[in-house]
């Protein structure tokens, strides 16, 4: 990629709680202090933003005030304009009907909030490359958990 695509990077984290959305913004940037990071606390606020950036990354809970994050993945998979975009869900109870959700909607990984970092981000922009230069990369929806 390069620094003038790296510049235009936007992620979008889709957190309801100040904390953890400040936990995940510190994280993207120490390792991507060249990111733009616009931040949702609904799906609603969600759908405006996606409207209004070009979004590169999605980070994505999965209990949001209204509604959840897996039913706006599948959401984000069958629109032609955002199926591309990488979505991480970090959730802390990754339930056996989010992940077949999120499975069916490409979602890269499911992360446990305390087990988010970095190498998450990286996968999945490696993952983003990879579809774009027509290879595979990682399998959807991996669990990723200590």
């Amino acid at each position: 990629m390069t620094k003038a695509a790296q510049d235009n990077r936007v992620c979008l984290i889709v957190e309801d709680n100040f904390i953890d959305q400040e936990n995940i913004r510190r994280i993207l940037e120490r390792s991507f202090g060249n990111i733009k990071i616009v931040v949702a606390s609904t799906l609603a606020d969600a759908r405006d933003l996606v409207k209004q950036h070009k979004i590169a990354l999605i980070l994505l809970d999965n209990n949001l005030p209204d509604g959840k994050g897996a039913n706006y993945a599948l959401e984000l998979h069958e629109n032609p304009r955002l199926a591309h975009v990488p979505i991480v869900m970090i959730s802390d109870w990754p339930s056996p009907f989010m992940f077949d959700k999120a499975q069916s909607a490409g979602v890269i990984h499911i992360v446990n909030k305390s087990d988010f970092g970095a190498r998450h981000i990286h996968s999945a922009f490696a993952h983003m490359a990879g579809r774009q230069a027509g290879m595979s990369g990682p399998q959807p929806a991996q669990l990723h958990s200590a």
